[in-house]
């Protein structure tokens, strides 16, 4: 497992470390109008042992099976604060942990199941991203993802465009992102895929080969 530092890095932590308080209250915002049922789209489908991969501030929590066993892994300390605290009152055993995803502090072939829901858009290197979640999984486990991509119109994916201009120097936010286009060179194979609003949300579930 590589170590993951720098500038970029701890600037962005700390930018979601500030955006903690009020991050709830986007995405309910944005779920209401663009992602609709994707976190209980993908929670359902997770079993067994499940890592989650940037849980914020554990807005998933709720919607996962009760069997599951799950670990989240956060790296910015006031998203996990509120995670931990929303655990509590949900009263879900949870293993949080403060990590990066481009380097997890877990290890190989552990997970049956990981997850990871609008934040593919935000992690540096996604690339690396993804390949530390296969790392992580079993031989025949399931990933499951969910994000904001570029729109199949294209006068959204100018709109896209002219977003990142800001969003990404200040929040390292991309919009024109497509996670799923990675996932076969890192070795997943994709069984289920949809894409809605435009083409805006994309949810689908691979799997590592046996």
């Amino acid at each position: 497992m590589a170590a993951v530092d720098g500038a970029r890095t701890s600037k962005l932590r700390r930018y979601w470390d500030r955006s903690a308080p009020s991050y709830d209250r986007a995405m309910a915002y944005f779920e209401r109008f663009l992602a609709g049922d994707s976190r209980q789209w993908v929670c359902s489908r997770a079993h067994g042992r499940v890592l989650e991969v940037a849980i914020g501030t554990g807005l998933n929590l709720p919607a996962y099976p009760a069997e599951a066993r799950l670990t989240g892994v956060e790296w910015s300390g006031q998203m996990l604060e509120r995670a931990a605290r929303r655990a509590r009152d949900l009263g879900v055993d949870a293993n949080l942990l403060e990590g990066d995803a481009r380097a997890l502090p877990l290890a190989a072939d552990s997970f049956d199941t990981a997850v990871c829901t609008f934040s593919l858009c935000a992690i540096p290197e996604p690339e690396r991203a993804i390949a530390e979640l296969h790392r992580v999984l079993k031989p025949g486990g399931t990933l499951l993802l969910a994000d904001h991509v570029a729109s199949t119109a294209w006068p959204v994916r100018l709109a896209q465009r002219a977003a990142e201009l800001i969003t990404v120097p200040v929040g390292g936010e991309h919009f024109l992102r497509r996670p799923s286009a990675q996932l076969r060179s890192a070795g997943f194979d994709i069984a289920e895929a949809e894409r809605f609003k435009l083409g805006i949300i994309e949810r689908l579930a691979a799997r590592k080969a046996e």
